[in-house]
């Protein structure tokens, strides 16, 4: 399982300084800590952005690459955002993300076409809302692969996030468990006929509820979506407690690839 960090977004209060002031240290220093915590990825997420401010995503993706040489990934959901950071990019970063909305499949997915990226795709309806049941997911899964593919991105090309819920939802328990068998069945190749890649976005579990609720639900989460086949998990790279579950389940996972 691959980790990527998703600490470089203006929630956080030193990031979103540095972005209105333009000032380069801060999101150095954090991308540092980043890639000594060992992660794969670094997720690059500048938030809402007016138009007169969308060059915060080329400041960000600049500077993180000034500091490290890790991958990045590019998470916005407006496509002219995406093009500024893909214009500044070293190296093909991976998109994130595509969804069944209208703007997203006209202009998200020509853009990972024409810079021939890496995809991810949320598993999110025409109205951004995430179905509940894993019947709903597989059948996005299919129509949404389908479409990118035959918009000309390969099937390898293409990471799927069937999306981890909020534990404020009343329906959560409910809806962690169909997004555990939806990653098992993607990881299988049961839905698509071939195995396919799968990231979450684990923060999601406890947004706004981190002073009532602890990280041992991520660390627990994380736990069953390895066993699930997770490829790839998006997550607060700075909770100790949660790289050090990752880094124990990456062990486990050696262990059983060597067959021991």
């Amino acid at each position: 399982m691959l980790f990527a960090a998703d600490n470089i977004h203006p929630l956080n209060p030193d990031v979103a300084a540095a972005m209105d002031k333009l000032d380069p240290e801060p999101i150095r220093h954090r991308a540092r800590r980043l890639r000594d915590a060992g992660v794969q990825w670094i997720d690059v997420n500048p938030g809402h952005l007016p138009r007169s401010k969308e060059d915060r995503m080329t400041f960000l993706v600049e500077t993180i690459q000034e500091a490290v040489s890790l991958p990045l990934i590019l998470d916005s959901p407006n496509p002219r955002v995406l093009r500024r950071g893909l214009e500044s990019c070293r190296e093909t970063p991976i998109l994130n993300g595509l969804t069944r909305e209208p703007r997203k499949l006209g202009e998200i997915l020509p853009l990972a076409v024409e810079h021939r990226t890496p995809l991810v795709v949320l598993l999110l309806d025409e109205k951004s809302f995430s179905p509940p049941t894993v019947e709903e997911k597989a059948a996005l899964a299919v129509e949404l692969h389908g479409r990118a593919v035959e918009a000309g991105i390969p099937h390898e090309h293409l990471i799927f996030d069937p999306l981890v819920p909020n534990m404020a939802w009343p329906d959560a328990p409910a809806r962690i468990a169909h997004t555990i068998e939806t990653v098992r069945l993607l990881s299988r190749g049961d839905l698509l006929g071939r195995t396919a890649r799968t990231l979450v976005g684990l923060s999601n579990l406890r947004s706004g509820l981190r002073k009532s609720m602890g990280p041992e639900l991520e660390c627990a989460l994380l736990g069953a979506l390895g066993q699930a086949g997770l490829h790839a998990v998006l997550a607060d790279a700075l909770n100790g407690r949660l790289v050090r579950a990752w880094k124990f389940l990456e062990g486990l996972g050696a262990s059983s690839r060597k067959g021991v």
